[in-house]
């Protein structure tokens, strides 16, 4: 039986529901990187990034090529960099509508008693 839309939508987001994995596909936004590149601009040790390379890249989320010794990542899609892009926009329109509730707030405080 063929898994629901949904479940496979909700197993995607799980595969993007970790800060590293974000990060990693925030890097990959503007091209391909070695992984020492990913290394150097994540403070993580290199065997949790490359566990957290290998859920990305078996989820078909990013591709890794091999060029002599070095391994390189790239996103599979540019789908993958207007996802994070989607994210960012509604993430801003969230925070902003936070901010008016707070101005809000702050207007109908009583003043001191």
């Amino acid at each position: 039986m063929p898994v629901p839309l949904y479940q496979a939508k909700a197993e995607f987001f799980r595969t993007l529901g970790h800060p590293v994995r974000i990060r990693v596909l925030e890097l990959l936004q503007d091209g391909p990187l070695p992984v020492r590149d990913l290394l150097a601009q994540i403070d993580i040790e290199a065997s949790n990034l490359s566990q957290q390379l290998g859920v990305l890249r078996r989820a078909g989320i990013v591709t890794a090529t091999r060029e002599g010794s070095t391994v390189v990542y790239a996103l599979s899609s540019s789908d993958v960099a207007e996802l994070l892009r989607a994210a960012r926009r509604i993430l801003t329109d969230m925070i902003k509508g936070q901010e008016g509730l707070l101005a809000e707030l702050e207007a109908e405080q009583p003043g001191p008693r």
